[in-house]
């Protein structure tokens, strides 16, 4: 069971730019509740309030009894994105648009050897076929020793808990009926029907 879901935010500059946001100078850390985590299904619903939620694929971090990470997952960071927008320049906090029911669907979790396995991976997200998101873990701007350094010093990570590491860009709209398929290429690849 997934406990908490720490997540870094613009932690690919391309993303960050495409939304006009500026590139971090350190990490950006929200929280998704453990319970927004969607696995062991194809298939989840999107909420009936929200009407602009778009995908955000990333490599998702899985901390085990020692706070060490041994296996990894292909995860979506779903975002209401016209709610986050409301709520950003309110100055608010982005619970409601990034922690909602069904916002995290999660592959299931390869293992992991060391860190430097998941350096060098594209990561890519295909909707009706259609190539949305590619990117390549090297391009992250915060590595995933800095991500995890950070997140440990500043939070009460516990086993259990995931720590998503950012997406490339190329983030866009989803709607029911819509084929998802996310991949860590020769790692992990799933598909989910949107609801």
């Amino acid at each position: 069971m997934i406990r908490n879901i720490w997540a870094i935010g613009r932690n690919y500059a391309e993303h960050a730019k495409e939304l006009g946001n500026e590139v971090p100078t350190e990490p950006l850390i929200f929280l998704k509740a453990g319970s927004t985590a969607v696995m062991n299904t194809s298939d989840f619903a999107l909420p009936k309030w929200a009407t602009d939620v778009h995908h955000e694929v990333e490599l998702a971090l899985l901390f085990d009894d020692q706070l060490k990470v041994h296996k990894a997952a292909v995860a979506l960071d779903l975002t209401e994105r016209t709610l986050q927008s409301k709520l950003k320049a309110k100055g608010s906090p982005w619970t409601l648009a990034k922690s909602f029911t069904n916002s995290c669907p999660l592959s299931d979790f390869f293992p992991v050897g060391s860190l430097d396995e998941l350096k060098k991976l594209d990561i890519s997200l295909t909707v009706n076929g259609d190539l949305r998101q590619k990117g390549n873990t090297s391009q992250m701007i915060f590595s995933l020793e800095k991500q995890i350094e950070y997140v440990l010093a500043h939070f009460p990570v516990g086993p259990g808990d995931v720590l998503l590491t950012g997406t490339p860009s190329g983030v866009a709209g989803i709607k029911p009926g819509d084929a998802l398929v996310a991949e860590i290429h020769g790692k992990v690849q799933k598909r989910w029907t949107v609801r």
